[in-house]
Protein backbone atom coordinates (compact mmCIF):
# COMPACT_ATOMS: atom_id res chain seq x y z
CA UNK A 1 0.00 0.00 0.00
CA UNK A 2 1.43 3.27 -0.91
CA UNK A 3 1.04 6.18 1.98
CA UNK A 4 2.17 9.72 0.94
CA UNK A 5 1.69 12.52 3.27
CA UNK A 6 -0.93 10.53 5.66
CA UNK A 7 -3.19 10.08 1.94
CA UNK A 8 -3.38 6.18 1.84
CA UNK A 9 -3.89 5.62 -2.42
CA UNK A 10 -5.50 1.74 -2.07
CA UNK A 11 -8.29 4.11 -1.59
CA UNK A 12 -7.46 7.37 -2.63
CA UNK A 13 -10.07 7.29 -5.48
CA UNK A 14 -13.12 6.58 -3.57
CA UNK A 15 -12.29 9.34 -1.64
CA UNK A 16 -10.87 12.18 -3.51
CA UNK A 17 -12.06 14.46 -4.37
CA UNK A 18 -14.72 14.94 -1.36
CA UNK A 19 -18.06 15.30 -1.58
CA UNK A 20 -17.79 19.15 -2.85
CA UNK A 21 -15.34 18.43 -5.35
CA UNK A 22 -12.39 19.09 -3.28
CA UNK A 23 -9.04 17.63 -3.63
CA UNK A 24 -7.14 18.91 -0.40
CA UNK A 25 -7.22 22.93 -1.25
CA UNK A 26 -7.57 22.54 -4.78
CA UNK A 27 -11.20 22.16 -6.63
CA UNK A 28 -14.13 23.28 -5.85
CA UNK A 29 -17.06 24.83 -8.06
CA UNK A 30 -16.61 28.95 -7.90
CA UNK A 31 -19.58 29.52 -10.13
CA UNK A 32 -22.87 31.81 -9.99
CA UNK A 33 -25.43 30.44 -8.28
CA UNK A 34 -27.98 29.63 -11.14
CA UNK A 35 -24.30 27.92 -12.64
CA UNK A 36 -24.17 25.98 -9.38
CA UNK A 37 -28.08 24.18 -10.36
CA UNK A 38 -26.57 23.15 -13.35
CA UNK A 39 -23.64 21.77 -11.88
CA UNK A 40 -25.54 20.00 -9.10
CA UNK A 41 -27.98 18.28 -11.92
CA UNK A 42 -24.76 17.42 -13.36
CA UNK A 43 -23.29 15.84 -10.34
CA UNK A 44 -26.50 13.81 -9.27
CA UNK A 45 -26.91 12.21 -12.86
CA UNK A 46 -22.92 11.34 -12.65
CA UNK A 47 -23.53 9.75 -9.50
CA UNK A 48 -26.79 8.11 -10.46
CA UNK A 49 -26.80 7.58 -14.13
CA UNK A 50 -23.19 6.68 -15.11
CA UNK A 51 -23.22 3.94 -11.87
CA UNK A 52 -25.98 2.39 -13.25
CA UNK A 53 -25.28 -1.13 -14.70
CA UNK A 54 -27.51 -0.06 -18.06
CA UNK A 55 -24.86 3.04 -18.71
CA UNK A 56 -21.80 0.88 -17.61
CA UNK A 57 -22.53 -1.78 -20.32
CA UNK A 58 -23.07 0.79 -23.06
CA UNK A 59 -20.32 2.86 -22.46
CA UNK A 60 -18.50 -0.93 -22.16
CA UNK A 61 -20.07 -1.91 -25.76
CA UNK A 62 -18.98 1.33 -27.05
CA UNK A 63 -15.40 1.31 -25.99
CA UNK A 64 -14.68 -2.19 -27.71
CA UNK A 65 -17.07 -1.82 -30.88
CA UNK A 66 -16.67 1.93 -31.70
CA UNK A 67 -13.65 3.37 -29.88
CA UNK A 68 -11.47 0.41 -30.45
CA UNK A 69 -10.56 -0.33 -27.09
CA UNK A 70 -8.18 -1.89 -25.21
CA UNK A 71 -5.55 0.47 -27.42
CA UNK A 72 -2.24 -1.75 -27.11
CA UNK A 73 1.55 -1.15 -25.72
CA UNK A 74 4.07 -1.11 -28.04
CA UNK A 75 7.77 -1.45 -27.49
CA UNK A 76 9.91 0.89 -28.67
CA UNK A 77 12.81 -1.66 -29.37
CA UNK A 78 14.96 0.44 -31.63
CA UNK A 79 15.04 3.69 -29.64
CA UNK A 80 15.72 2.03 -26.53
CA UNK A 81 18.99 0.28 -27.73
CA UNK A 82 20.00 3.81 -29.05
CA UNK A 83 19.43 5.29 -25.51
CA UNK A 84 20.96 2.37 -23.29
CA UNK A 85 19.52 -0.37 -21.32
CA UNK A 86 16.30 1.28 -20.44
CA UNK A 87 13.40 -0.53 -22.25
CA UNK A 88 11.20 2.41 -23.32
CA UNK A 89 6.79 1.46 -24.03
CA UNK A 90 4.14 3.65 -25.14
CA UNK A 91 0.64 3.54 -24.54
CA UNK A 92 -0.80 3.89 -27.85
CA UNK A 93 -3.81 6.84 -27.18
CA UNK A 94 -3.05 7.52 -30.84
CA UNK A 95 -4.93 4.40 -31.88
CA UNK A 96 -7.89 5.01 -30.35
CA UNK A 97 -11.14 6.62 -32.52
CA UNK A 98 -10.40 10.38 -33.73
CA UNK A 99 -6.58 9.80 -32.80
CA UNK A 100 -6.40 10.54 -29.06
CA UNK A 101 -7.21 9.79 -25.69
CA UNK A 102 -10.17 12.39 -25.97
CA UNK A 103 -13.12 10.55 -27.29
CA UNK A 104 -13.06 8.49 -23.64
CA UNK A 105 -14.24 11.14 -21.73
CA UNK A 106 -16.45 12.45 -24.43
CA UNK A 107 -18.41 9.30 -25.59
CA UNK A 108 -19.10 8.89 -21.38
CA UNK A 109 -20.36 12.86 -21.01
CA UNK A 110 -22.17 12.83 -24.45
CA UNK A 111 -24.17 9.52 -23.26
CA UNK A 112 -24.53 11.07 -20.12
CA UNK A 113 -25.87 14.52 -21.92
CA UNK A 114 -28.47 12.21 -23.77
CA UNK A 115 -29.81 10.66 -20.36
CA UNK A 116 -30.12 13.81 -19.42
CA UNK A 117 -32.74 14.80 -22.16
CA UNK A 118 -29.99 17.18 -23.45
CA UNK A 119 -30.55 18.43 -26.94
CA UNK A 120 -27.36 20.20 -27.36
CA UNK A 121 -23.58 19.48 -26.17
CA UNK A 122 -21.03 22.49 -25.76
CA UNK A 123 -17.44 22.08 -25.80
CA UNK A 124 -14.20 23.93 -26.24
CA UNK A 125 -10.35 22.69 -27.97
CA UNK A 126 -7.12 24.09 -28.19
CA UNK A 127 -5.72 21.32 -30.40
CA UNK A 128 -8.75 20.22 -31.89
CA UNK A 129 -8.73 16.99 -30.81
CA UNK A 130 -11.10 17.20 -28.02
CA UNK A 131 -13.23 19.22 -30.41
CA UNK A 132 -13.05 16.16 -33.10
CA UNK A 133 -14.06 13.43 -30.47
CA UNK A 134 -16.98 15.51 -29.40
CA UNK A 135 -18.00 16.04 -32.52
CA UNK A 136 -17.81 12.56 -32.98
CA UNK A 137 -19.81 11.35 -29.88
CA UNK A 138 -22.48 14.15 -30.78
CA UNK A 139 -22.78 12.72 -34.15
CA UNK A 140 -22.79 8.85 -32.61
CA UNK A 141 -25.69 10.20 -30.88
CA UNK A 142 -27.51 12.16 -32.61
CA UNK A 143 -27.12 15.76 -30.94
CA UNK A 144 -26.41 19.37 -31.72
CA UNK A 145 -22.47 20.17 -30.81
CA UNK A 146 -21.14 24.00 -30.92
CA UNK A 147 -17.27 23.91 -30.67
CA UNK A 148 -15.45 26.91 -29.27
CA UNK A 149 -11.82 27.43 -30.71
CA UNK A 150 -9.53 30.21 -31.05
CA UNK A 151 -8.59 31.76 -34.01
CA UNK A 152 -4.89 30.85 -33.68
CA UNK A 153 -5.33 27.55 -32.67
CA UNK A 154 -8.17 26.90 -36.15
CA UNK A 155 -4.94 28.34 -38.44
CA UNK A 156 -2.87 25.67 -36.60
CA UNK A 157 -4.83 22.84 -36.21
CA UNK A 158 -6.37 23.07 -39.97
CA UNK A 159 -7.35 19.16 -40.17
CA UNK A 160 -9.17 18.89 -37.04
CA UNK A 161 -11.10 21.93 -37.66
CA UNK A 162 -12.34 20.59 -40.86
CA UNK A 163 -12.98 17.36 -39.19
CA UNK A 164 -14.98 18.79 -36.80
CA UNK A 165 -17.44 20.50 -39.86
CA UNK A 166 -17.37 17.31 -41.81
CA UNK A 167 -18.81 15.63 -38.64
CA UNK A 168 -21.65 18.32 -38.23
CA UNK A 169 -20.48 20.03 -35.67
CA UNK A 170 -20.89 24.19 -35.54
CA UNK A 171 -17.52 25.97 -34.85
CA UNK A 172 -17.19 28.91 -33.64
CA UNK A 173 -14.37 31.12 -33.95
CA UNK A 174 -12.91 32.93 -30.44
CA UNK A 175 -11.34 36.28 -31.60
CA UNK A 176 -10.62 37.82 -28.18
CA UNK A 177 -7.75 37.81 -25.80
CA UNK A 178 -4.88 35.72 -27.60
CA UNK A 179 -7.26 33.51 -29.15
CA UNK A 180 -6.42 30.52 -27.90
CA UNK A 181 -7.48 28.07 -25.49
CA UNK A 182 -8.55 29.86 -22.45
CA UNK A 183 -10.42 32.23 -24.78
CA UNK A 184 -11.86 29.33 -26.28
CA UNK A 185 -12.92 28.42 -22.44
CA UNK A 186 -13.98 31.48 -21.78
CA UNK A 187 -16.45 31.96 -24.34
CA UNK A 188 -17.35 27.63 -24.37
CA UNK A 189 -18.90 29.30 -21.08
CA UNK A 190 -20.41 31.67 -21.72
CA UNK A 191 -22.30 30.20 -24.35
CA UNK A 192 -23.82 27.46 -21.94
CA UNK A 193 -24.68 30.01 -18.84
CA UNK A 194 -27.11 31.27 -21.45
CA UNK A 195 -28.38 28.11 -22.32
CA UNK A 196 -27.81 25.26 -19.69
CA UNK A 197 -31.28 24.09 -19.39
CA UNK A 198 -31.26 22.46 -23.00
CA UNK A 199 -27.48 21.87 -23.43
CA UNK A 200 -23.97 20.51 -21.46
CA UNK A 201 -21.00 21.72 -21.12
CA UNK A 202 -18.54 18.98 -21.74
CA UNK A 203 -15.50 20.37 -21.13
CA UNK A 204 -12.20 18.69 -22.30
CA UNK A 205 -10.12 18.36 -19.19
CA UNK A 206 -9.51 17.87 -15.57
CA UNK A 207 -10.51 20.93 -14.86
CA UNK A 208 -13.54 23.61 -14.35
CA UNK A 209 -15.98 23.36 -12.08
CA UNK A 210 -16.80 20.54 -9.63
CA UNK A 211 -17.93 17.62 -11.20
CA UNK A 212 -15.69 17.61 -14.32
CA UNK A 213 -12.03 17.00 -12.78
CA UNK A 214 -13.95 13.75 -10.95
CA UNK A 215 -16.04 13.19 -14.20
CA UNK A 216 -13.02 13.02 -16.83
CA UNK A 217 -10.77 11.30 -14.92
CA UNK A 218 -13.04 8.86 -14.08
CA UNK A 219 -13.83 8.56 -17.53
CA UNK A 220 -10.08 8.49 -18.63
CA UNK A 221 -9.11 5.99 -16.22
CA UNK A 222 -9.53 2.94 -18.75
CA UNK A 223 -6.31 4.73 -20.06
CA UNK A 224 -4.34 3.68 -16.77
CA UNK A 225 -6.39 0.53 -15.70
CA UNK A 226 -5.36 -1.25 -19.22
CA UNK A 227 -1.95 0.37 -19.30
CA UNK A 228 -1.39 -1.93 -16.19
CA UNK A 229 -2.64 -4.73 -17.05
CA UNK A 230 -1.12 -5.04 -20.45
CA UNK A 231 2.39 -3.80 -19.01
CA UNK A 232 2.43 -6.52 -16.14
CA UNK A 233 1.18 -8.96 -18.88
CA UNK A 234 3.73 -7.75 -21.50
CA UNK A 235 6.73 -8.09 -19.39
CA UNK A 236 6.15 -9.82 -15.90
CA UNK A 237 6.44 -6.79 -13.62
CA UNK A 238 5.07 -3.28 -13.32
CA UNK A 239 7.34 -0.08 -15.07
CA UNK A 240 9.76 1.68 -12.84
CA UNK A 241 8.65 4.64 -14.50
CA UNK A 242 5.62 6.26 -15.93
CA UNK A 243 5.11 9.52 -17.96
CA UNK A 244 2.68 11.56 -19.40
CA UNK A 245 2.16 15.40 -20.70
CA UNK A 246 0.17 17.77 -18.80
CA UNK A 247 -1.84 20.54 -19.78
CA UNK A 248 -5.51 20.81 -18.10
CA UNK A 249 -4.10 17.31 -17.64
CA UNK A 250 -6.73 14.80 -18.73
CA UNK A 251 -4.79 12.56 -20.79
CA UNK A 252 -2.54 11.95 -17.55
CA UNK A 253 -4.91 12.01 -14.96
CA UNK A 254 -6.43 8.47 -16.20
CA UNK A 255 -2.81 7.09 -17.32
CA UNK A 256 -1.69 7.88 -13.22
CA UNK A 257 -4.88 6.48 -11.80
CA UNK A 258 -4.17 3.03 -12.72
CA UNK A 259 -0.59 3.10 -11.16
CA UNK A 260 -0.40 4.99 -7.69
CA UNK A 261 -1.03 3.11 -5.53
CA UNK A 262 2.00 0.92 -7.26
CA UNK A 263 5.81 1.22 -6.39
CA UNK A 264 6.60 3.13 -9.99
CA UNK A 265 7.73 6.73 -10.13
CA UNK A 266 5.29 8.89 -11.67
CA UNK A 267 5.99 12.25 -13.85
CA UNK A 268 3.41 14.75 -15.17
CA UNK A 269 5.20 17.24 -17.86
CA UNK A 270 4.29 20.49 -18.70
CA UNK A 271 5.85 22.39 -21.34
CA UNK A 272 8.59 25.45 -21.11
CA UNK A 273 7.91 26.59 -24.46
CA UNK A 274 10.62 28.91 -25.16
CA UNK A 275 12.18 29.67 -21.67
CA UNK A 276 11.02 30.52 -18.00
CA UNK A 277 9.89 33.97 -18.65
CA UNK A 278 5.86 34.68 -18.17
CA UNK A 279 4.37 34.19 -21.55
CA UNK A 280 6.66 31.90 -23.18
CA UNK A 281 5.57 28.98 -21.47
CA UNK A 282 2.48 27.30 -20.00
CA UNK A 283 3.72 25.63 -17.07
CA UNK A 284 2.11 26.26 -14.29
CA UNK A 285 2.74 23.66 -11.88
CA UNK A 286 6.15 24.66 -12.09
CA UNK A 287 6.09 28.48 -11.89
CA UNK A 288 2.58 28.99 -10.90
CA UNK A 289 0.68 30.34 -7.61
CA UNK A 290 -3.08 29.54 -6.15
CA UNK A 291 -5.74 30.91 -7.91
CA UNK A 292 -8.93 30.06 -9.28
CA UNK A 293 -10.02 30.51 -12.63
CA UNK A 294 -12.57 28.95 -15.04
CA UNK A 295 -14.14 27.69 -12.34
CA UNK A 296 -12.21 25.69 -10.10
CA UNK A 297 -9.13 26.60 -7.34
CA UNK A 298 -5.89 25.53 -8.59
CA UNK A 299 -2.33 26.53 -9.70
CA UNK A 300 -2.24 29.02 -12.14
CA UNK A 301 -0.17 31.32 -13.75
CA UNK A 302 -0.81 35.14 -12.96
CA UNK A 303 0.04 38.44 -14.25
CA UNK A 304 1.01 41.47 -12.55
CA UNK A 305 -2.74 42.20 -11.66
CA UNK A 306 -3.34 38.17 -10.52
CA UNK A 307 -4.81 37.72 -13.39
CA UNK A 308 -4.84 34.16 -15.67
CA UNK A 309 -1.25 34.94 -17.40
CA UNK A 310 -0.50 35.18 -21.04
CA UNK A 311 0.95 31.37 -21.50
CA UNK A 312 2.45 29.34 -25.02
CA UNK A 313 3.52 26.19 -26.40
CA UNK A 314 4.14 25.00 -29.26
CA UNK A 315 1.37 22.29 -28.62
CA UNK A 316 -2.07 24.03 -28.63
CA UNK A 317 -3.33 21.68 -26.11
CA UNK A 318 -0.98 22.51 -23.25
CA UNK A 319 -1.14 26.09 -23.98
CA UNK A 320 -3.32 26.78 -20.71
CA UNK A 321 -2.66 29.13 -17.50
CA UNK A 322 -3.87 25.98 -14.77
CA UNK A 323 -4.07 22.70 -14.36
CA UNK A 324 -6.19 19.91 -13.21
CA UNK A 325 -6.72 20.57 -9.61
CA UNK A 326 -5.69 16.69 -8.93
CA UNK A 327 -2.75 17.37 -10.52
CA UNK A 328 -2.05 20.13 -8.04
CA UNK A 329 -2.57 18.00 -5.23
CA UNK A 330 -0.37 15.29 -6.31
CA UNK A 331 2.37 17.63 -6.36
CA UNK A 332 1.95 18.89 -3.20
CA UNK A 333 1.78 15.09 -1.73
CA UNK A 334 4.89 14.36 -3.56
CA UNK A 335 2.96 11.33 -5.16
CA UNK A 336 3.99 12.80 -8.85
CA UNK A 337 6.81 14.88 -10.10
CA UNK A 338 6.40 17.33 -12.39
CA UNK A 339 8.80 18.78 -14.70
CA UNK A 340 9.31 20.36 -17.93
CA UNK A 341 10.62 20.27 -21.49
CA UNK A 342 11.19 22.69 -24.47
CA UNK A 343 9.86 23.49 -26.97
CA UNK A 344 13.19 22.02 -29.24
CA UNK A 345 13.49 18.55 -27.03
CA UNK A 346 9.88 18.19 -27.87
CA UNK A 347 10.31 18.30 -31.72
CA UNK A 348 13.87 16.70 -31.71
CA UNK A 349 11.46 13.70 -29.45
CA UNK A 350 8.99 14.14 -32.55
CA UNK A 351 10.96 13.40 -35.36
CA UNK A 352 13.15 10.68 -33.50
CA UNK A 353 10.02 8.57 -32.68
CA UNK A 354 8.87 9.15 -35.92
CA UNK A 355 12.12 7.68 -37.87
CA UNK A 356 12.90 5.04 -35.22
CA UNK A 357 9.53 3.35 -34.41
CA UNK A 358 7.36 4.59 -37.43
CA UNK A 359 5.26 6.70 -34.94
CA UNK A 360 4.10 10.37 -35.56
CA UNK A 361 3.36 11.40 -32.30
CA UNK A 362 0.95 14.66 -31.42
CA UNK A 363 3.34 17.39 -30.49
CA UNK A 364 1.53 17.73 -27.09
CA UNK A 365 2.78 13.41 -26.74
CA UNK A 366 6.47 14.73 -27.93
CA UNK A 367 6.37 16.46 -24.88
CA UNK A 368 6.49 13.25 -23.00
CA UNK A 369 8.44 10.96 -25.28
CA UNK A 370 11.36 13.74 -24.98
CA UNK A 371 11.17 13.67 -20.90
CA UNK A 372 11.10 9.60 -21.54
CA UNK A 373 14.30 9.66 -23.48
CA UNK A 374 15.69 11.88 -21.05
CA UNK A 375 14.83 10.22 -18.30
CA UNK A 376 16.04 6.98 -20.25
CA UNK A 377 19.08 7.85 -20.16
CA UNK A 378 19.62 9.20 -16.15
CA UNK A 379 18.22 5.64 -15.11
CA UNK A 380 20.82 3.15 -16.75
CA UNK A 381 18.72 0.17 -16.41
CA UNK A 382 14.47 -0.83 -16.10
CA UNK A 383 11.93 0.45 -17.93
CA UNK A 384 9.68 3.37 -18.96
CA UNK A 385 6.05 3.62 -19.86
CA UNK A 386 4.97 6.31 -21.73
CA UNK A 387 1.28 7.57 -22.48
CA UNK A 388 1.38 8.35 -26.35
CA UNK A 389 -2.11 10.40 -26.01
CA UNK A 390 -2.56 11.24 -29.53
CA UNK A 391 -1.31 10.98 -33.03
CA UNK A 392 0.35 13.29 -35.31
CA UNK A 393 -1.70 13.87 -38.72
CA UNK A 394 -3.17 17.27 -36.33
CA UNK A 395 0.33 18.59 -36.36
CA UNK A 396 1.74 18.06 -39.99
CA UNK A 397 1.10 21.31 -41.71
CA UNK A 398 2.31 23.58 -38.91
CA UNK A 399 5.63 21.17 -38.18
CA UNK A 400 6.38 21.24 -41.87
CA UNK A 401 5.69 25.16 -41.92
CA UNK A 402 7.56 25.94 -39.23
CA UNK A 403 9.95 22.94 -38.73
CA UNK A 404 10.71 21.56 -42.37
CA UNK A 405 11.34 17.97 -42.61
CA UNK A 406 14.37 17.09 -41.03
Amino acid sequence: MMEFNGVQFDTYLQHYPDKNGYFGPYGGSYVSEDLQKAMDEITHAYHTICHSRKFIAELRRIRKEFQGRPTPISHLERLSTSLGGVQLYVKREDLNHTGAHKLNHCMGEVLLAKYMGKKKVIAETGAGQHGVAMATAAAYFGLECDIYMGAVDIKKQAPNVARMKILGANVVEVTHGLQTLKEAVDAAFDAYCKDYENCMYCIGSVVGPHPFPMMVRDFQHVVGEEAREQFVEMTGHLPDAIVACVGGGSNSAGFFSGFLNDPVEIYGIEPLGRGTALGDHAASLQYGTEGVMHGFNSIMLKDENGDPAPVYSVASGLDYPSSGPEHAFLRDLGRVKYDVINDDETIEAFYTLARMEGIIPAIESAHAVAYGMKLAKKMGTGSVLINLSGRGDKDMDYIIENYGIR
